[in-house]
C-alpha cells in the first residue's frame, strides 16, 4: 500500500497543484465561448480534460469558487454515464475529497 504523504510530494502532483489555477481559466474561458472545450459537442478534448482536472480534485485542490464556468462544464462532463466509472477509482490510503464524487458539488 502506498502511503498519501509520498504521493502528495510527487513532481506532477506539485506541478499540478501550482499550474491548476492557470488551466482551470482557460477551461473557463472556452466554456464561456461554447458548450465544449473544443466546440459544440463533447469530444475527446472534454474527457481528456475532465480526467485530468479529477486527479487534482480528487486531493481536493481544485479552487472551483474562482471560476463557475470552468465548474459548471467539469460538472456537465463529469455527469455523463462514460465518464462515471472513472469517479469509482479510489486510491488507497488517499481519500477523496468532498467534490470528487459529488455530481452537484
Amino acid at each position: 500500500m502506498i502511503s498519501a504523504e509520498p504521493i502528495l510530494r510527487w513532481p506532477l502532483i506539485r506541478a499540478a497543484k501550482v499550474n491548476v489555477r492557470n488551466h482551470l481559466a482557460y477551461i473557463g474561458w472556452l466554456a464561456q465561448t461554447r458548450n465544449f472545450l473544443a466546440g459544440d459537442r463533447l469530444t475527446y478534448a472534454d474527457l481528456a480534460a475532465a480526467a485530468h482536472l479529477s486527479a487534482i480534485d480528487y486531493l481536493g485542490d481544485v479552487p472551483w469558487s474562482e471560476d463557475d464556468a470552468a465548474k459548471a462544464w467539469y460538472a456537465r462532463v463529469k455527469s455523463r454515464p462514460s465518464f462515471r466509472p472513472l469517479l469509482s477509482e479510489w486510491l488507497a490510503g488517499v481519500p477523496a475529497s468532498r467534490t470528487y464524487v459529488d455530481l452537484d458539488f
